[in-house]
């Protein structure tokens, strides 16, 4: 029995889930009574939950999805778009301590205290808030694209319009493959007709039974009640049993796909083998190896500035525990990245351009490979990785909204009335993830978006643990120009006519025709290009133009040649502020394109930081001296210790100087112990496990 495409198996396993996760967040509700509790589970949480904490927050199904979409469209190296967080996992090992021994709340609290800022802590909340909707749109996008990839209509109830937009999708899809031998004229000119719409969205490979805005509420409706009944302590308890279930929808779709293609052997066959090369050329993807090194430098500088580290590590009961957590929680996740690009892989090899939108793969996937039954736990495991990041992240977004904007204005109220405050901030940043959710409608544009614009904050959260000389007017200004660049200008500029319908803002790269040397597979001996499924051949590909400041331009009328182009997406304003001092980039590939953006985000901000630190007045000493002190004392195990090392820390605060690297400056850098050794240089050699892993996984035929 199916209702709206779903078997009626399918459905009770997922009702039962959302009756067990509500259920555990009413009990917990009965054990919060402060915000302490609420907000940080009263800084009691053991290695088991910190483990399953620091999974659940940075494991989304959104991140899965991502992956093999991307590897859908550009082969294995892809899947940097998510993986580049591996090289990052090492310095989680120094974060975390970070955030445990300055003993706050919130990031927020970090700018009021060391930086003497109450604005700068509110300007933080403020901007983490807006941002925390574009991420909750993110879950909410990939849950409910999943859920419409498992819910699609037959032709026959489809309507009208949907059955065109399907016709001419598949009409699209065949011209696309017949490119490399050479189109007539009149299939030339059709073929751009449909490529500029497909550019504007209006082909689909399939209509769905799902209605995206219903779904959206009701999923969110899920998350706010547990949430808001029992803040951070709920969000742990329930990540442990998500955290399972996360595992369960990584590894459920591999064997089945591997019998589809038939195994490695047939994967290979099935895939050119330069869709397997890790590290993409500049011409055939968009991750080359620089691209993949300006993400990760423009993710180190943001991380700092996402505003759950600070809650997840300052829930542990002491240092190692937050540590431990942290470290282990990450490397299972990158363990569970590697299934996420076979699944990438495979969808190339069983679809290989047979779907509109790469976003529903994984949707597309679980409903053609799976059972019933099956499906159902696919999908509960995909609500399960969304809410174990959106009940966290939420909890941290009120105790932001509580800590650094409402009680600054509203202060010495009850608890009772923190609390209740606290539960309806959770509630407003749920819902508005929906209007983004409704807005974009392409998960790789936020993906791109929410990399780099933490490092709007994330460079003075970093300077200011590490350097005395950096000073609040500094701050101010360099987050003022970098909002301008990095948010301001990109959204106002692409709802501007004057910009998207302006010839230099609608330029293109220039078209480039190139040959690859490949191992033919079976549609090569089927057209008589090569004698056997392995035979070294020579192809030619044909390099669409992109966009240089907008991340699409296409025709206004799509069945006009000579119609107008308009830009459409995000303006790259960092581009065009370059462009003012005389680069060209009319001929850079893709790959580098988005190189040059990274590079600039990552590091502009700590060229501001230092030009303006030199020039303006720094921090009060004696207040920058309790900071330092106490961020550099140990946690202790009980109160009463810690009580007495703060104050001897506070009353000593040069004891720590000469324990500096640079005894005597404004840098505070300590020379690292045996565990920083230990724990830093383990996590880069389980990163190269890890590597190896991949690697031998994308080599087995």
């Amino acid at each position: 029995m199916y209702i709206w495409g779903m078997h009626i198996l399918d459905l009770c396993i997922i009702i039962l889930y959302v009756v067990v996760i509500l259920w555990l967040g009413k009990r917990v509700a009965s054990r919060t009574h402060d915000t302490e509790e609420f907000f940080l589970a009263g800084r009691k949480l053991g290695k088991f939950y910190q483990f399953f904490l620091n999974f659940g927050c940075s494991t989304n199904a959104d991140q899965a999805v991502a992956v093999s979409r991307e590897i859908y469209r550009q082969g294995i190296g892809g899947m940097w778009i998510q993986f580049l967080v591996l090289f990052l996992t090492p310095f989680y090992w120094f974060t975390t301590l970070l955030f445990r021994r300055v003993r706050l709340t919130t990031i927020g609290d970090y700018y009021t205290e060391r930086f003497r800022s109450p604005f700068l802590g509110g300007s933080y909340a403020v901007f983490i808030l807006l941002l925390s909707i574009l991420g909750g749109g993110v879950g909410y996008m990939v849950a409910a694209k999943t859920m419409m990839a498992m819910t699609p209509k037959t032709m026959e109830v489809c309507s009208v319009e949907e059955r065109t937009s399907i016709e001419q999708f598949r009409e699209f899809k065949q011209l696309k493959s017949e490119m490399a031998e050479g189109l007539s004229l009149e299939k030339q000119a059709r073929y751009e007709e449909l490529n500029e719409k497909s550019k504007l969205g209006e082909l689909k490979s399939f209509a769905s039974y799902t209605s995206p805005i219903w779904f959206y509420l009701i999923y969110a409706l899920i998350v706010g009640i547990y949430t808001m009944l029992g803040g951070f302590r709920a969000a742990a308890i329930t990540d442990s049993i998500q955290g399972i279930l996360i595992i369960v929808f990584s590894l459920i779709l591999i064997p089945i796909g591997l019998t589809k293609v038939g195994g490695f052997s047939g994967l290979h066959a099935t895939v050119p083998d330069y869709m397997f090369e890790l590290f993409g050329s500049a011409t055939m993807s968009e991750y080359a190896w620089y691209t993949i090194l300006a993400m990760v430098l423009a993710n180190l500088v943001s991380i700092v500035a996402i505003a759950a580290g600070m809650q997840t590590a300052g829930s542990a009961k002491n240092e190692m525990t937050a540590r431990f957590g942290m470290i282990v929680g990450m490397f299972t996740k990158r363990i569970l990245m590697i299934f996420w690009a076979l699944a990438g892989l495979l969808a190339i090899g069983i679809y290989a351009g047979q779907i509109h939108d790469p976003d529903l793969i994984w949707g597309v996937m679980s409903k053609d490979l799976l059972v019933p039954g099956a499906i159902g736990l696919m999908l509960v495991g995909i609500l399960a990785a969304n809410m174990s990041s959106l009940d966290a992240s939420s909890v941290s977004y009120a105790a932001l909204f509580i800590r650094n904007l409402y009680k600054p204005f509203f202060p010495d109220r009850s608890e009772k009335h923190y609390l209740f405050v606290g539960r309806i901030a959770i509630g407003v940043t749920l819902l508005g993830g929906i209007g983004v959710a409704l807005m974009v409608d392409n998960l790789l544009e936020l993906f791109k978006y929410i990399i780099s614009v933490p490092a709007i904050f994330g460079a003075s959260i970093w300077l200011g643990f590490l350097w005395r000389r950096l000073s609040k007017l500094a701050v101010i200004i360099q987050v003022a120009i970098c909002i301008i660049i990095y948010t301001v200008i990109p959204n106002v500029f692409q709802g501007l006519d004057s910009v998207t319908n302006n010839p230099t803002f609608t330029a293109e790269t220039s078209i480039q025709r190139v040959v690859i040397s490949t191992d033919a597979l079976e549609e090569d001996v089927s057209a008589g290009r090569a004698e056997s499924i392995g035979q070294p051949i020579e192809k030619q590909h044909i390099i669409e133009p992109v966009g240089i400041y907008f991340d699409r331009v296409a025709r206004a009328d799509p069945a006009d040649p000579n119609s107008m182009k308009i830009g459409m997406g995000r303006f790259h304003a960092e581009l065009w502020v370059l462009s003012w001092f005389g680069f060209d980039f009319s001929n850079f590939a893709k790959s580098q394109l988005v190189a040059t953006r990274f590079f600039f985000d990552a590091l502009f901000p700590f060229v501001l930081l230092f030009l303006i630190s030199f020039v303006t007045k720094p921090v009060y000493k004696p207040q920058l001296d309790r900071f330092f002190a106490k961020m550099h004392t140990p946690v202790q195990e009980t109160p009463e210790l810690e009580e007495k090392a703060l104050a001897y820390a506070y009353a000593n605060p040069e004891m720590y100087d000469k324990e500096k690297i640079i005894p005597g400056s404004s840098w505070e850098i300590l020379k690292p112990g045996k565990m920083d050794y230990i724990g830093f240089f383990g996590s880069w050699g389980l990163v190269g496990v890890v590597i190896f892993l991949l690697w031998v996984m994308v080599n087995i035929k």
